[in-house]
């Protein structure tokens, strides 16, 4: 699907400009407190012309057939774009957690590690993370490693999504 830049692009957002509108896809789940799974996915980045896109994602796991199981996790925020590709991610997320990411984006690629780690008396004990974005042939590919429950970061979910 082409995809055209806005005319009131703020030039700060240029290096996440790729990023904007609704993706939806599939994607792999897994941990060591979990068992395996797959889930479905719609990320949706929107904006204002203010150097900043307002982020908003859900997942849903789904069986072997591709079919809704259940309502998975639900995260929004806003991602803020600073001069020369430096990145801020202000994330909320529907298990009490909240989050500050820092990162850098360029060429496609928006990579991002948490700064700061917020939580609600019943929220998981979350320590740590790191996202990678990619704009490769047209999708949108993430993975993020995570740090919570006393393990190590390593990897919790991939996902390939298309432009909707």
């Amino acid at each position: 699907m082409a995809f055209e830049l806005p005319s009131d692009l703020h030039p700060d957002c240029g290096p996440i400009a790729w990023m904007l509108g609704t993706w939806r896809g599939n994607g792999h789940g897994d941990y060591p407190t979990i068992e395996p799974y797959q889930f479905g996915q719609e990320l949706i980045f929107t904006h204002d012309g203010r150097p900043f896109f307002h982020y908003m994602a859900r997942s849903w796991v789904v069986d072997a057939d591709g079919a809704k199981v259940r309502d998975d996790a639900i995260e929004t925020g806003f991602l803020r774009a600073l001069p020369g590709g430096k990145v801020e991610l202000l994330l909320s997320h529907e298990s009490g957690v909240v989050e500050i990411w820092i990162g850098e984006a360029e060429g496609g690629k928006l990579e991002i590690v948490t700064d700061a780690i917020g939580r609600t008396e019943g929220a998981p004990e979350v320590t740590g993370g790191k996202r990678l974005y990619g704009n490769v042939e047209g999708d949108l590919l993430y993975a993020y490693d995570l740090a919570a429950f006393g393990e190590a970061l390593q990897p919790r979910t991939w996902a390939r999504l298309q432009r909707a």
